[in-house]
């Protein structure tokens, strides 16, 4: 096939890209429930015909869907091959989290598209459904053992045949739901963005010919592969290790190693994952194609100039026991995997600060806080709240840590208060950055957050709670020390009450006068604290993110009683230390 020029190509891309993009506008707009309307827990993306590698991804879908999405494809190839191959018209649906999927609340459709009668690529559509049954509101039950407590589980199966919905698939999905009416609105704006990349492809197809954007998209994919290899080769040949750990998994009270060994040679690099622990009896464990996709997730924030697609995977070999809690399968609870893959991503993240540390970035709050609050209305309606917060990112050889920020698993913003208390029978009574958060450090860690949230109306309610970080903050790095770890209370201001498992909680029941707050972790510092500009000190204490005490201590910065820095003292201080 012979080459495209420059212009031709970078046009294409950015056309391809605009596809994606528009398809996750579709559905965001058109959505019923704030997780993907507000939050854009959502993905589309273009998938090779056979391979099911991702070929284009949109610039503001979950990286971690494009990921797994390539392994959802695979497994409705395999599946439509069972059924006499794929056809025009077609339109699958499931949400299978060890084939493909991530956790059961994610439901993706994944549809043909055909040009003169043969097969030229997969478009997907992935997005976070509000509930999907099971024994916990919102899908997040911290106290899960097996799958079937975690909600419906749905095998790929076709959802349409000759474009006409079917009526029993259909049926079946909104029986096995709390809030029927929230999922089929979700539902049609998803197949509406399936139909809306189809019509783009097809014009982008129609005016430059099926053979020119084959050739885009097979030289976009080199390109990748090259670029990483480069990237890969570009680090000091070598073994590096790191280890992090999950608190718990709501179950049994005991942290979680997740192990990573990274071996750079030349322009390979291969992950093994042997030592981390295995398959938990909790909600934490995710499948072999989670752990690829998080690990996708990592190398794009390391590598960004690579471009997003499955040739960026292709010089990384990889190593996940089957049967840990990295490979499990079913029917091992998953609910939780944003845990596990955040902690994966960390681990990525410190094998890479001994390879390249002066590159390297902190680690994030890493962990989403997944809380569910559901009750019933006055006038008899139920109602079902889930939402993630934010936290602080990791400092970086360039800046602090972002305050108030969205992990790296995602592009997802938070849901503004004003949306969640229009939605729900909520109000907040706190959101606001948490002081003394961020890990100390020459770039400090951003600040996380503590939010404060009470019922408005309904006699009573429940909340569901599975996050992390409560017991293992995250950690510093080149001499940076670790952010404040997660905390969770609920009850009156006369008393507050901490889960025994910290960071996961199950069947809190609230009532008028009770709060839930959570607190959540600040980033990882970076560099070494007292090599901090003492003036940048003295303005984070004027702006409340560090207190004066926390100057004194872990930056030896003294400040006179009208804010100022008194350096006399300040060096004094920190010639002591050294």
């Amino acid at each position: 096939m012979s080459a495209l020029d420059p212009v031709t190509l970078a046009v294409l891309k950015g056309r391809l890209e605009q596809i994606a993009d528009e398809m996750d506008a579709t559905l965001a707009r058109s959505a019923f429930n704030p997780i993907i309307a507000e939050a854009r827990d959502l993905s589309h993306g273009l998938y090779h015909a056979e391979t099911g590698e991702t070929l284009v991804q949109g610039t503001s879908g979950l990286p971690i869907f494009v990921g797994a999405t390539a392994f959802a494809v695979r497994a409705v190839i395999a599946a439509a091959g069972r059924e006499g191959g794929p056809r025009p018209g077609e339109t699958w649906i499931f949400n299978d989290p060890y084939e493909g999927g991530t956790h059961l609340n994610d439901f993706r459709l994944v549809r043909p598209i055909f040009r003169g009668g043969r097969l030229f690529c997969w478009i997907a559509s992935v997005g976070h459904w509000l509930d999907i049954g099971g024994n916990v509101p919102g899908g997040y039950n911290p106290r899960a053992t097996d799958s079937h407590q975690e909600g419906v589980r749905i095998p790929p199966v076709l959802l349409m045949r000759d474009g006409v919905l079917d009526p029993a698939v259909v049926a079946i999905l909104a029986a096995n739901s709390r809030v029927a009416q929230s999922n089929w609105g979700d539902l049609n704006g998803q197949i509406n963005a399936l139909d809306l990349g189809e019509r783009r492809l097809a014009a982008l197809l129609d005016e430059y010919g099926d053979a020119t954007v084959a050739a885009a998209l097979e030289a976009l994919t080199e390109r990748a592969v090259r670029l990483m290899r480069a990237e890969i080769a570009a680090l000091p040949d070598g073994v590096y290790e790191a280890e992090d750990f999950l608190d718990n998994d709501g179950i049994d009270d005991v942290p979680l190693p997740i192990r990573l060994r990274m071996t750079i040679e030349g322009e390979r690099m291969t992950l093994d994952f042997s030592g981390s622990a295995p398959a938990c009896a909790g909600p934490l464990n995710i499948s072999r194609a989670t752990t690829i996709a998080a690990c996708y997730v990592a190398l794009k924030h390391l590598f960004p100039d690579v471009p997003p697609n499955g040739g960026c995977l292709a010089p990384i070999a990889f190593v996940v026991p089957e049967g840990s809690i990295l490979g499990a399968r079913a029917p091992k609870p998953v609910g939780g995997y944003t845990e596990t893959i955040l902690r994966v991503i960390d681990t990525v993240f410190r094998c890479f600060a001994s390879a390249a540390p002066d590159r390297a970035t902190a680690a994030p709050f890493g962990t989403i806080n997944a809380l569910s609050i559901s009750g019933w209305r006055d006038a008899g309606q139920r109602w079902v709240m889930f939402c993630f917060f934010g936290g602080g990112l990791g400092g970086n050889p360039e800046t602090d840590g972002l305050n108030h920020g969205n992990n790296p698993i995602s592009t997802a913003t938070i849901p503004p208060l004003e949306i969640l208390e229009a939605s729900y029978p909520v109000a907040f009574t706190q959101w606001a950055l948490r002081p003394d958060s961020g890990g100390p450090g020459l770039h400090r860690g951003g600040l996380g957050a503590i939010y404060e949230i009470a019922l408005r109306e309904g006699a009573r309610a429940e909340a569901f709670l599975l996050g992390e970080r409560g017991r293992v903050p995250p950690f510093g790095i080149n001499g940076g020390r670790p952010g404040a770890p997660n905390r969770f209370s609920y009850g009156t201001d006369a008393e507050r009450i901490t889960p025994a498992m910290t960071s996961k909680a199950f069947g809190i029941a609230l009532g008028r006068g009770t709060t839930v707050r959570l607190e959540t972790p600040g980033g990882g510092g970076w560099g070494n604290p007292l090599a901090r500009d003492p003036e940048a000190v003295a303005r984070d204490v004027r702006a409340g993110y560090v207190s004066a005490e926390s100057a004194l201590r872990d930056y030896r910065v003294a400040l006179r009683s009208d804010g100022t820095v008194d350096h006399a003292e300040t060096a004094r201080l920190r010639g002591g230390a050294a």
